[in-house]
């Protein structure tokens, strides 16, 4: 069972580590049932830059991290030295390729994500 994202973009939320609203850190809000809805356009797109920016250091240390693994727990996380907000940024930096890319593609990027 997971939290999904699904629109011009599709996806899933990384279990115990990304919040469903995680695509407000790029630049728009939700509206609340029990999806959130987003939409991004090209308006958007130096907040995506900035923000990926800001994660990339935690992308590439995660990524080196899962470069040899199928799955992992928390232990291991920390015995790598991982933080959880270095794992959220891991997450986080995927979802906001994808919003990037889309954006790009299409010129806007709408999706809904479960609650």
């Amino acid at each position: 069972m997971g939290r999904y994202y699904e629109g011009d973009i599709n996806g899933k939320f990384m279990f115990g580590v990304q919040s469903s609203t995680a695509a407000d850190r790029f630049g728009s809000t939700y509206v609340q049932p029990n999806y959130v809805d987003y939409y991004f356009d090209e308006q958007q797109l130096p907040t995506i830059k900035k923000e990926l920016e800001s994660m990339e250091e935690s992308f590439k240390k995660v990524e080196e991290f899962f470069k040899d693994k199928d799955s992992w727990n928390r232990q291991q996380e920390k015995d790598a030295g991982i933080s959880e907000q270095e794992m959220s940024d891991y997450a986080d930096y995927i979802l906001g390729v994808k919003i990037r890319d889309c954006i790009l593609e299409n010129g806007y990027c709408e999706f809904e994500a479960e609650l």
